[in-house]
């Protein structure tokens, strides 16, 4: 039995219009199921050129935004920028102050503190921001729950701009303005932006004001960085978005993402939004997840190579702790989960787990079990948790019908944080317990794969990797294509990697000889059988200073 739900995608109906413009027929299958419903669709799919890109006065509350910094940047008041201690966070913070020192605005980072302060606006802060001197705060990556926050901001002669791209709550908060593409009355054509992504709408509304867009141009590999980071689905502006920052990534990377290039060991004219998932953005979050996310935000703005170095090992050193400290914790949830049982909702408790890697903790218990999950750090009055989920149990809104057990909540459909008091935990494991029951009754538990097409190995030859290549950068919503082929014979297998965790294949149909690797699947060793039915994506090998495809393979079955 495969370890995932095999969905193969249906295939293209025989006059579809993708059929007459596709290069190949396999490329049109791609696109198709990629969304395109017309022929006008099709061109700045493949350009992804800023024609993908909206007019920043669509988005709700731009304009009364733009008129306020405006005001602050004439009488010389002082701004503060606030933000979120993720990667989304700390680009967005890093995008607003720069583009404000552009016009010769010295605006105030700030960024709280995860384990200290917690998520989103907080009243100490602000009221330390006002005694600094700041009468403009600009919220980036969150804010959008803020109700009683910004009231109380109000009332000291605190002016709020919020620009966030959370679900916004029935009653938004009475700001200066909300700048939110997920607002029920917004006209921006794209809600998928991430909180970078607005902050740079944001600035592109200010800049067109004076006719300075085009040294925007420069920003743009933040965006990317927090768009990728933030797992926002990279189709319509998106796409834009992150391939122009891409671009900038690997032609003129900023002081400190080189740093990270050279400390990582990637290659630095070879990112793409892989590199940012698995390998930048992990750095950039370690100073936040252990200690402050302002040395991350530091790394993204300093022009000295000498202290984007030293910012670069230290973060270096922090995601090795990091690493640690999460399979430790690992380990230890596993075992709870064991001991009471294997439930439709998955809800461990401690107080030691470390309120930074909580949310990696779920998502690790998420791939192994494949249910929704929530780590608790048990506190004697106050235990607050994150949580992940799966596609067929939208964990925000599970949070949201137990909204009076909480302190505090907020997130998406995937993934959502919360705090309570700890007398409150029984009722809401209960209560979160019979929902995922409920909602979870009869689903087929296993994580499902789409496939995009089933091929023979010999369809994958010529310049068909090339043509794919052109629907890059991949990612959330444009997911590398998926293929199955069916009754491949195995030539050798054998285990990889120090504890055998992975497994190394030689496979062969029709006469073609094809490497593959299954990450992760080392125990799976046994049921590696000729004939075999894989699915596996393709990707580049290199090594020992060559290049040749193989196959990534996602999973496998005996030949049916």
């Amino acid at each position: 039995m495969s370890r995932s739900r095999w969905n193969l995608l249906p295939p293209i109906p025989d006059n579809h219009w993708i059929n007459t413009v596709a290069s190949s027929p396999l490329i049109a299958q791609l696109l198709y199921n990629r969304g395109l419903t017309e022929p006008s669709q099709l061109e700045s799919f493949f350009t992804a050129d800023d024609r993908l890109s909206g007019d920043p006065f669509l988005l709700s509350d731009m304009h009364q935004a733009v008129a306020r910094i405006y005001q602050a940047l004439l009488s010389g008041e002082s701004i503060a920028i606030y933000g979120d201690f993720d990667t989304d966070g700390i680009t967005a913070t890093a995008l607003l102050v720069q583009g404000l020192s552009i016009l010769n605005c010295k605006a105030t980072p700030y960024i709280p503190h995860r384990l200290s302060e917690g998520y989103g606006l907080k009243i100490a802060a602000l009221e330390e921001l006002y005694r600094q001197g700041i009468s403009l705060v600009v919220t980036v990556d969150c804010g959008i729950t803020a109700l009683d926050e910004v009231r109380k901001a109000k009332r000291m002669g605190l002016d709020i701009i919020i620009t966030d791209h959370h679900t916004p709550p029935a009653v938004v908060p009475p700001a200066t303005a909300v700048v939110n593409p997920k607002l029920p009355d917004s006209d921006y054509p794209f809600s998928e932006l991430a909180g970078v992504g607005v902050a740079l709408k944001l600035m592109q509304a200010l800049f067109a004001s004076m006719g300075k867009e085009k040294q925007l141009d420069k920003l743009m590999d933040l965006v990317a960085l927090g768009t990728v980071a933030d797992m926002m689905p990279l189709l319509g502006e998106n796409r834009y978005l992150v391939k122009q920052g891409l671009k900038l990534l690997n032609t003129s990377p900023r002081p400190g993402i080189r740093e990270i290039i050279t400390q990582s060991g990637l290659k630095s004219d070879r990112l793409d939004s892989e590199s940012i998932s698995w390998t930048i953005a992990p750095r950039l979050n370690a100073a936040g997840r252990l200690e402050h996310a302002m040395s991350g935000y530091k790394l993204l703005m300093t022009d000295s190579p000498q202290e984007a170095r030293a910012l670069a090992v230290w973060l270096e050193q922090k995601n090795t702790e990091r690493q640690r400290l999460t399979s430790k914790a690992s380990i230890k949830a596993r075992e709870q989960i064991l001991a009471q049982g294997v439930r439709p909702l998955l809800m461990v408790g401690d107080r030691d787990y470390p309120g930074g890697i909580m949310g990696l903790v779920a998502s690790r218990l998420v791939e192994e079990f494949y249910r929704p999950a929530i780590v608790i750090r048990r506190g004697d009055q106050v235990s607050s948790g994150s949580s992940r989920s799966i596609p067929e149990f939208n964990i925000i809104q599970a949070l949201t019908q137990c909204s009076h057990l909480f302190s505090y909540f907020g997130g998406h459909s995937q993934a959502a944080g919360f705090s309570l008091p700890t007398s409150n935990l029984p009722r809401l494991q209960e209560a979160l317990l019979q929902l995922a029951t409920t909602q979870l009754e009869g689903v087929d538990l296993r994580p499902k794969v789409d496939i995009d097409a089933a091929v023979m190995l010999s369809d994958l030859g010529g310049n068909t990797f090339p043509l794919m290549q052109k629907l890059a950068p991949f990612g959330q919503g444009n997911p590398t294509p998926t293929f199955l082929t069916r009754r491949v014979e195995i030539i050798s297998r054998h285990p990889m990697g120090n504890n055998g965790e992975h497994l190394r294949l030689k496979l062969r149909q029709g006469g073609l000889v094809w490497d593959g690797v299954a990450f992760g699947l080392g125990n799976y060793l046994a049921e590696t059988s000729s004939p075999l039915d894989i699915v596996y994506n393709l990707e580049v090998d290199r090594w020992g200073g060559e290049e040749r495809l193989r196959l990534n393979i996602i999973d496998f079955a005996p030949a049916s």
